[in-house]
């Protein structure tokens, strides 16, 4: 059984991260990684209400898929299937293909010049391949929880999933105290994006909780107060901690921010359950197209705001839209030309056949 939900939810998601990664080009919030147009943008407000919940949901929800996955296939037909599509791109791909996203990267941050000048060819190349992992992070993540999930199922008997499926509302709303203690540990200094404690336990209450269709009709339920409930805690998160940075420690891991993403995930899933459990010629297209959006997408976003905001200083409405827009078919023109290269597409994408 398709579920159709879970699809728009993904897909979804993927457009908010790459306008998540649209504002952020030119944040005045996180240190490094903006070029803000001043010191003060209530614009950067958007990027507080999406940042807490995008990933812990993508997480989620690819523990759903595994579970969905897993019931149809074996385990190593698993293990193989994530290995080629997830740790071959975030490896031999960024070998191959991150150079150019990171050169781009690294002239954005303004220390191209300083290695050329400083550093051998074949170290900058490094450098920039580096750089150009960039969202491929995720799925980095992603195949190492793919591969402990596939030892535990080999192992698990079945009955912890038996278990959680008889998991309400009250269940459901109670699973932020074990979040909230999650994200407070294995967060990786520097490089924030990896969070090995808030990420792994979201992949497996998707696998071992929210794949079970009774729990999400169980939330479903609660729209009504769910949807309410994560504006509210919303707008209190944004309220106290507008100006700080959102993307590290304290402000990550603090009880309003881990409040609001959960409120925001048991309401996005009570919403799309309800609402957007159906496939329409929109959804399919972005179904299909979504992961080369993501791969793709930050290049045209950080390439954009060069052109646009250094070399034609343009005011920042026309830039935030040209990025989206750059961001989004050009994501899309890329994925169609590297998806019917046989060596590439395996590679970069992690497609074994078109």
């Amino acid at each position: 059984m398709r579920r159709h939900y879970l699809d728009n939810i993904r897909w979804a998601t993927i457009l908010v991260v790459m306008i998540y990664h649209v504002l952020l080009i030119y944040s005045a919030v996180v240190p490094g990684m903006g070029t803000p147009f001043a010191d003060v943008q209530y614009q950067d407000g958007i990027i507080y209400f999406l940042y807490p919940w995008i990933m812990i949901l993508l997480f989620i929800v690819a523990g759903m898929s595994s579970r969905y996955y897993l019931e149809g296939h074996t385990i190593k037909e698993f293990i193989s299937s994530r290995t080629h599509k997830l740790l071959v791109p975030s490896t031999i791909g960024v070998i191959i293909f991150g150079f150019l996203p990171g050169y781009i990267n690294v002239y954005h941050s303004g220390g191209l010049e300083a290695f050329k000048a400083n550093v051998p060819g074949f170290v900058l190349f490094l450098i920039c391949t580096a750089s150009g992992i960039g969202v491929l992070w995720f799925i980095q993540e992603l195949w190492l929880f793919s591969m402990v999930l596939a030892f535990i199922r080999k192992h698990e008997t079945g009955k912890i999933y038996a278990f959680t499926e008889r998991a309400g509302i009250v269940t459901a709303v109670l699973l932020v105290i074990p979040v909230y203690l999650s994200g407070l540990i294995l967060n990786v200094p520097v490089i924030v994006v990896y969070r090995f404690g808030i990420y792994p336990l979201a992949f497996f209450l998707g696998y071992f909780v929210f794949a079970h269709d009774e729990v999400i009709d169980r939330i479903s339920r609660w729209k009504y107060v769910l949807i309410p409930a994560a504006v509210i805690l919303g707008s209190v998160y944004l309220y106290l901690h507008f100006g700080d940075n959102y993307a590290d420690m304290p402000v990550m891991g603090s009880i309003p921010a881990v409040a609001y993403a959960w409120a925001a995930i048991l309401a996005i899933f009570a919403g799309a359950k309800a609402w957007a459990d159906r496939k329409g010629t929109i959804s399919a297209f972005m179904t299909r197209k979504s992961w080369g959006i993501y791969i793709f997408h930050n290049m045209f976003i950080v390439a954009s705001a060069i052109l646009l905001q250094e070399k034609l200083s343009l005011p920042p409405l026309p830039c935030y839209l040209v990025s989206a827009v750059a961001a989004f078919f050009g994501s899309l023109g890329l994925y169609e030309i590297i998806s019917r290269i046989p060596f590439l597409r395996w590679c970069i994408l992690g497609i074994k056949k078109r």
